[in-house]
């Protein structure tokens, strides 16, 4: 048989973890390749981009297990998975077959789905539609863009504290600011920062300073913390400040950084996780595929 679609494969990983143990992407390709009597050319079988089609299409099937809470990926590395308890429950329940279409009975799934859904043109995972073929490229584009960023912040989510302090700086870096890692950002940390994080040249002659407030949060970043960060920056007179954190901002946090004198910027998870790859902040590029067009004018009579 060919190798199967993401959808077939989602309910044959959540029972292979069934069990309850961690189980690495190793282990679970090899069993679903057992499962669906694939041949060796099959499992070796490759995409257009050069990457395995089974591994490529059982990484997708996690993401979308994830996304609804089915499974959880284990330790700093994305390749070890767990079944939850809500998987669990899945299970007791005996899908015949777990798709979009049932993912979307979870909140946290249709959160994570709420962008693409926005968008006309997306039709996430869909086969066929009826856009162009440069439309359909573009929503592809956007889905794996959206997958990415939810991976990356999960990510960070389970990095230590200073290590995320020490990425936040790097972003900044990247985007910019200062002239290097080494010489024009820094983290500070610890518990005698005085509530700053870290501090960055704005530019490379150093005629300002950006200082940083980092916050590995789940729960919403508010106005409180924001008051706090904001007092810091007056201690070194500071006039700008970005306060960076995995979670979100509440709208009192938001309202009160635009009531202030000091200048303060606001940057939540989704943000950071946007920046990371517009910026190539611990991720890498994996294939580029290039759109051409006629150059009218070569054709174009003397």
């Amino acid at each position: 048989m060919s190798v199967p679609t993401v959808y077939d494969l989602t309910l044959p990983i959540l029972e292979f973890l069934g069990d309850g143990e961690s189980h690495r992407s190793a282990a679970l390709r090899n069993h679903l390749a057992q499962r669906f009597t694939l041949t060796e050319a099959e499992r070796n079988e490759q995409n257009p981009s050069g990457n395995n089609k089974l591994v490529n299409r059982i990484s997708w099937a996690r993401m979308e297990l994830r996304d609804a809470g089915l499974l959880e990926y284990v330790g700093h590395r994305t390749g070890t998975s767990r079944i939850t308890e809500r998987g669990r429950k899945v299970l007791a329940d005996r899908p015949s077959r777990i798709d979009k279409k049932y993912l979307d009975q979870f909140e946290e799934y249709r959160n994570v789905h709420k962008k693409d859904a926005t968008k006309p043109e997306k039709k996430l995972l869909d086969k066929v539609n009826e856009d162009t073929p440069e439309e359909n490229l573009k929503a592809v584009y956007d889905t794996i863009r959206s997958h990415l960023a939810n991976e990356i912040l999960d990510m960070v989510k389970r990095c230590s504290p200073p290590f995320f302090e020490r990425l936040v700086v790097d972003v900044l870096v990247g985007m910019g600011y200062g002239g290097s890692r080494e010489e024009d950002g820094k983290a500070v940390g610890g518990s005698d920062d005085g509530g700053i994080d870290g501090i960055i040249k704005e530019d490379r002659l150093g005629l300002d300073v950006i200082y940083i407030q980092a916050k590995r949060w789940e729960n919403m970043v508010g106005r409180p913390e924001i008051q706090k960060f904001a007092g810091a920056l007056a201690g070194p007179k500071a006039r700008k400040g970005v306060f960076i954190t995995t979670s979100t901002f509440t709208q009192g946090a938001r309202d009160y950084v635009k009531s202030i004198g000091t200048r303060i910027i606001l940057v939540d998870g989704r943000q950071l996780a946007d920046f990371m790859i517009d910026y190539n902040v611990g991720i890498s590029t994996e294939t580029v595929y290039e759109l051409k067009r006629i150059d009218t004018a070569y054709f174009e009579d003397e």
